[in-house]
């Protein structure tokens, strides 16, 4: 069962309820409460999607979804991915690996998650036959296409999806306004990531807008954390081993799954946030303080220019001591505080149980060109720069740390042609239009559908209203 982060008495939700509403009423996010510990040997030999069921049915009864509804939905979820692997490793060296999540449809990996989310919502709406749901969600980048993707012509589904004008790439607004199915929109808000997921946190909390049976995609849903913990089961069985994951961060949902699956026994030494040089969670993990900063910066690694992570605050639950309900008021206390006072700092002994397990760096802009740079001359192996911000972190910490380190590979270089061009202009063998692949390069001649919106609650809210 389930309960919210900022719960100050007992909950008891199922995971319907959680996956339907998304964020919970008191402005929490959904958890559970206990996480279960599993005989890791026993699933070494699983495919993909074998090893995706055994955890999955761990967080969810099968009174809620029985055996062959949830096989089948997790089949639908991953037939349309170009590795049968689905999230395949390549060996850089004995030291190395690179975890490739970006062979889904919209080449990043937020399609392992969202194509399963947009499975389950169909699923419980069908089942139930229940009233229609409207799909709001923020985005930094590739949450938005991969949800567009997911979701788009899904029956008794709309979608709207918040992005911060001119700081997405090119290729990632042309994945989500070019999509010709009439369930979904793109918002293009005059402002940035921060503003887009406080007004879809805003519209969550207005009573008024209720009717519209508002759900969420972005990883504040537990469904989009539950299905990406498989991939880091999935490389440990492929390696074996202690390993240490370095995880390029932005919002946390990506990293927080590989510490549920480190709580469910997979022996993981550490996972590495590599941050670019929006720092909120290295600042935190080397001083004990979340602050805001002044301002977000632009950057090579757009799905990471965030000053407040929002799948922090379910790390902080667990962390916290005492009771659910205890645990409920500390992090009441912490978001209270982030909100007037822009920061607020933990004791010694939340910091030390976070140190246990998390470690971190931050990278420059010109540190991740340059790494783009470099893996391309040792290993003729094009990275996007999200990646390079992982390898860049994994091979510093490799240089005191010697270990087994697996760096995830967010997305595929191709979305991201202005700073990878610029790295590897200098190699005459190096096109982009060879890394390309044919349905991105159809993109440009498709014809677009953006809404432009100003970044304030009434003015999406109407924005929505007007394009039902």
């Amino acid at each position: 069962m389930y309960t919210s982060t900022r719960a100050t008495t007992p909950q008891s939700l199922s995971f319907e309820e959680v996956v339907m509403t998304g964020l919970a009423p008191d402005g929490g996010l959904y958890l559970p409460s206990s996480i279960p510990k599993i005989p890791i040997a026993d699933w070494s030999s699983l495919s993909f999607q074998d090893l995706a069921f055994q955890i999955m049915r761990l967080y969810i009864p099968s009174s809620e979804i029985p055996d062959s509804h949830l096989s089948s939905l997790i089949s639908k979820s991953y037939a349309s991915f170009k590795s049968d692997e689905i999230t395949p490793l390549y060996n850089v060296n004995e030291n190395l690996y690179l975890l490739e999540l970006f062979h889904g449809p919209t080449y990043a990996f937020k399609d392992v998650a969202l194509q399963f989310v947009g499975n389950l919502f169909e699923y419980f709406l069908q089942r139930k036959k229940s009233n229609p749901i409207t799909v709001v969600g923020a985005t930094s980048g590739d949450t938005g296409s991969a949800a567009i993707y997911g979701l788009r012509a899904k029956k008794d589904v709309k979608v709207f999806i918040l992005y911060p004008t001119g700081r997405i790439s090119p290729i990632q607004e042309l994945q989500m306004s070019t999509v010709p199915d009439e369930n979904v929109h793109a918002l293009s808000v005059n402002g940035t990531f921060d503003d887009c997921q406080d007004i879809v946190k805003a519209i969550f909390a207005d009573k008024s807008f209720a009717s519209y049976n508002v759900a969420a995609v972005n990883s504040i849903n537990w469904a989009r954390i539950l299905a990406q913990i498989t991939y880091y089961f999935y490389a440990f069985y492929r390696v074996k081993g202690t390993v240490r994951f370095v995880v390029p961060s932005g919002n946390f949902g990506d990293i927080l799954a590989g510490y549920f699956a480190y709580r469910m026994g997979l022996p993981i030494d550490k996972l590495i946030i590599a941050t670019n040089e929006n720092d909120i969670l290295d600042r935190f993990l080397k001083s004990g303080v979340y602050a805001k900063g002044s301002s977000v910066k632009s950057t090579h690694s757009p799905a990471m220019d965030i000053l407040v992570s929002s799948n922090f605050e379910r790390l902080l639950w667990y962390l916290a001591e005492g009771s659910d309900s205890e645990r409920g008021g500390t992090v009441c206390s912490y978001m209270d505080s982030l909100k007037r006072e822009g920061s607020f700092s933990v004791p010694n002994s939340v910091l030390s149980q976070a140190r246990e397990i998390f470690d971190s760096s931050s990278v420059t802009n010109d540190a991740t060109i340059a790494t783009i740079k470099k893996f391309y001359a040792s290993h003729k192996y094009v990275i996007d720069p999200h990646t390079a911000v992982g390898v860049n972190t994994a091979l510093r910490f490799l240089e005191n740390h010697p270990a087994t380190y697996i760096s995830l590979s967010t997305a595929h270089p191709a979305k991201f042609s202005e700073p990878v061009n610029k790295a590897l202009a200098s190699f005459p063998e190096y096109s982009f239009d060879k890394i390309i692949p044919d349905d991105l390069k159809r993109l440009s001649s498709l014809k677009k559908r953006v809404t432009y919106v100003d970044a304030s609650l009434e003015a999406v809210e109407n924005a929505i209203k007007h394009l039902y």
